[in-house]
């Protein structure tokens, strides 16, 4: 295992989808799970997600306009030099997806509304073959049984806004959000009964406006990893929350006010989610995991629960830090009806507070003062980018009874976990039986123990465009041929053990006479 030591310019590799999990090698007995379907509630949905951008292609067909995204991989900035003009073709093969779904008994479906192919200038007139295409696949999926949980913002919005008025930096995307959310609630809120109004903000505002890692690529130093054209990385970051955080609670307000009683569905957001540990015992490493916690989960959720950012957050930041109304911490206290969590894999903290830099603006890494690694070890001097990460499921427990236990024990759902493996997996993708085996073990122990979970979606039901990595990596139940000019699907040995799973099947899946053991 590869020794990974992570300073402030790779915390991006971490946060995201789209990060490289260890690779189990060798082959395995697959047991017969220490737990069933039945032991969860009855209530409780599995299922699996995408994303608009990752899976659809089709991105110059039917009136789509081109997104930040696509101006992104068209400019070059993947390191495979993809795009995702094609994808996983969901678009035209959606069909053929949800009836490969229904087969291997997927409860539920997660995805994203792309706003750039519903409503193409951003504010206005709807695209009608945008329109048919999303009533389209939302009606598949109830034909099948199968429940649809929308996103309406997956890290991507028309271009157009951004060249008008830098998208997120400007409060006027707030009105242009909740009137994009008005139209979805209206049009698709007859079926559709969980919403969540945005993806990962957290990763997003530090990789889209601190390190300039992902689209629209705003950054300057400190943070900033790239030669970026334009950026604050000191104050936009917490520009573009803020203002996200308020449209969020815009969209909540529209939703309750003139659909929730008719619909009856629910609204939430999502959040990337570590659970950190501290290096080592030292009451300086303790503290340096809680500000981590605070800065990263707390920077979304506390505004929510609380009304207000983390202390430590404006004490560190100041007055690069926007600060909320009354009237606005009063509207977004209790702006959710669930809270979403992407979680993969947790990690060590160290206090880097000796380090902190004694003059300059400062950035969202140095305000937090930390240095983060994803093993025990003695950090190397750093960055590395990783190629394997270790993985211990334990840490799924325990991010859920954190929020059971600091934030009043909200419903949540677990919108992304999963298994990243290289291009040239094979079928038989074992590694990933064992990692899903252990996080929904971890997470049934969580629920025993109190925790309000409602459901867990694996990222990802196809292999698709990985945003960060184009198509190095896979993540997918079923495997995509890429190289075929029909894309053509095959469920992976994962799907067959997850299938097995929620049809309670007691089948085993016996591979050869070794056993996995978690470390």
């Amino acid at each position: 295992m590869m020794m990974v030591s992570l300073s402030s310019q790779t915390l991006l590799l971490l946060t995201s989808t789209l990060v490289v999990l260890v690779v189990v090698t060798g082959q395995f007995i697959i047991k017969d799970p220490s737990f069933s379907r039945d032991d969860f509630p009855s209530n409780f949905v599995f299922g699996a997600g995408s994303s608009a951008y990752q899976i659809e292609g089709a991105v110059a067909e039917d009136g789509r306009t081109p997104s930040i995204w696509d101006k992104f991989t068209h400019d070059g900035y993947m390191p495979d030099h993809s795009t995702a003009d094609i994808a996983s073709d969901g678009y035209h093969k959606y069909k053929e997806d949800v009836k490969i779904m229904s087969d291997i008994g997927l409860e539920a479906y997660r995805f994203s509304i792309s706003w750039s192919r519903l409503i193409p200038y951003g504010r206005g007139a709807i695209n009608p073959k945008g329109l048919e295409y999303y009533n389209s696949l939302i009606n598949e999926l109830v034909t099948h049984g199968i429940e649809p949980h929308v996103t309406l913002y997956h890290l991507d919005h028309p271009q157009i806004l951004e060249d008008e008025y830098g998208g997120w930096v400007s409060p006027r995307m707030i009105e242009d959000f909740t009137a994009f959310a008005d139209v979805c609630f209206r049009e698709f809120g007859d079926r559709v009964l969980h919403w969540t109004t945005v993806n990962e903000p957290n990763v997003m505002c530090l990789g889209s406006y601190d390190t300039g890692q992902i689209p629209p690529r705003r950054c300057s130093q400190p943070g900033g990893i790239f030669n970026c054209s334009a950026g604050n990385s000191s104050v936009e970051p917490y520009i573009a929350m803020h203002n996200i955080l308020l449209a969020h609670s815009s969209v909540v307000t529209i939703y309750r006010e003139k659909y929730q009683a008719k619909q009856k569905g629910l609204i939430g957001i999502n959040v990337y989610a570590f659970h950190y540990t501290p290096l080592t015992n030292s009451s300086a490493d303790a503290a340096a995991t809680q500000r981590a916690t605070d800065f990263f989960t707390g920077w979304v959720v506390n505004p929510l629960v609380f009304g207000d950012y983390p202390k430590i957050m404006k004490k560190n930041a100041g007055s690069r830090i926007p600060s909320f109304t009354k009237r606005q911490s009063e509207i977004l206290k209790g702006s959710f009806d669930f809270i979403g969590l992407n979680h993969y894999f947790e990690v060590y903290i160290q206090d880097n507070s000796q380090n902190s830099p004694k003059s300059g603006p400062g950035d969202f890494n140095s305000d937090m003062n930390i240095k983060l690694s994803v093993t025990k070890e003695e950090m190397p001097p750093g960055p590395f980018i990783p190629t394997s990460i270790p993985y211990n499921p334990s840490s799924m427990q325990k991010i859920l009874e954190y929020f059971r236990d600091y934030y009043g024990n909200p419903p949540i759902y677990i919108h992304e976990n999963g298994y990243g493996a290289p291009y040239n997996e094979t079928l038989n993708d074992t590694g990933r039986i064992h990692y899903i085996n252990g996080y929904l073990e971890s997470m049934l122990e969580a629920i025993r123990s109190g925790s309000n979970t409602r459901g867990y979606f694996l990222w990802s039901f196809l292999d698709v465009f990985e945003l960060l990595s184009g198509y190095d990596m896979r993540y997918g139940l079923v495997h995509v041929d890429f190289e075929n000019k029909d894309l053509k699907r095959e469920p992976k040995l994962s799907a067959q053990w997850y299938s097995n799973f929620l049809k309670k099947n007691a089948k085993v899946i016996k591979i050869e006479d070794k056993e996995f053991e978690y470390k």
